[in-house]
């Protein structure tokens, strides 16, 4: 006998269809672009968002249709918003929530492999870094 849970995974994404509109940090936090809604909410604020065309706010509305410009740490995507969801569920689940432009993803693949092609080129050290050498590296960076 097996029960499906009150909320089944399929039902993630139409949970939220109730309403028009969504945050964008929730958004953005349920389709799996950054691991917290509170670092939605600090890209939003640093720029790193925008909505179709706009730099965008944490409590600005996300709806089905909209474009949106994500910068994030493995590089950046160019979106259309296909559904709205304020409940962060499985990756399979996330993925439907949003279609990536063909442009986007051409300029992702460019972009890993330049940095493929330098890390080739990259200098390697003669040895590890002796304890003198990494304190001084760590001051450097601003550490300790």
């Amino acid at each position: 006998m097996s029960r499906k849970p009150k909320h089944a995974v399929e039902d993630l994404a139409e949970f939220s269809q109730s309403r028009n509109f969504v945050r964008i940090d929730k958004w953005l936090w349920a389709a799996r672009f950054l691991k917290t809604r509170a670092l939605a909410a600090k890209a939003c604020d640093l720029g790193r968002i925008h909505s179709n065309g706009k730099e965008a706010k944490p409590a600005r509305d996300v709806r089905v249709g909209d474009m949106l410009r994500v910068r994030t740490d493995s590089g950046e995507f160019e979106i259309e918003v296909l559904k709205l969801s304020e409940m962060r569920g499985p990756a399979s689940v996330a993925q439907t929530l949003y279609r990536e432009t063909e442009a986007s993803k051409e300029a992702r693949a460019k972009a890993a492999e330049e940095r493929k092609a330098m890390q080739e080129y990259a200098p390697l050290p003669a040895r590890r870094p002796s304890k003198r050498d990494r304190r001084r590296i760590i001051q450097f960076r601003g550490g300790r």
